[in-house]
């Protein structure tokens, strides 16, 4: 039987490449077409580098990287983002977590409240918090 999260826990680090090809795919999944997601030309004309990350891309990592530490049957209940250094294609974002709150239910679940952070090259690129199911 696994053990349910304890407060204070921490989830293992994530690193993530930040490629073009990513922050592409990640706009054009969740239908951001806006230019400064897709052509490094236009970003660059708006004051950006180059290219950077949506936050619907942002959010999905998020939530993957809760998701796939607590397991397949965990199930993500909320999720609060705010974004800060924006992420650029040769860049690597590292995501870690901790367990700060842990309210156990009636019927053996648990309901964990993670706080989340996304570091870059820049500083933080994401924070926030996640609230998971996650069942014994």
């Amino acid at each position: 039987m696994k053990a349910l999260p304890q407060a204070g826990d921490a989830l293992p680090p994530l690193e993530i490449a930040v490629t073009r090809t990513l922050i592409v795919a990640g706009a054009v999944a969740s239908r951001d077409y806006q230019d400064v997601h897709h052509d490094a030309e236009a970003a660059r004309e708006k004051g950006s580098p180059d290219v950077f990350m949506n936050i619907l891309t942002t959010n999905g990592l998020v939530g993957r990287y809760v998701t796939d530490h607590f397991g397949p049957r965990s199930v993500l209940r909320a999720l609060t983002i705010r974004l800060g250094a924006p992420n650029h294609p040769g860049d690597t974002m590292t995501l870690t977590g901790t367990v700060v709150e842990v309210a156990e239910g009636p019927d053996g679940t648990a309901t964990a409240r993670v706080r989340i952070a996304g570091a870059n090259g820049l500083g933080h690129h994401v924070t926030g918090t996640a609230t998971v199911e996650v069942p014994r």
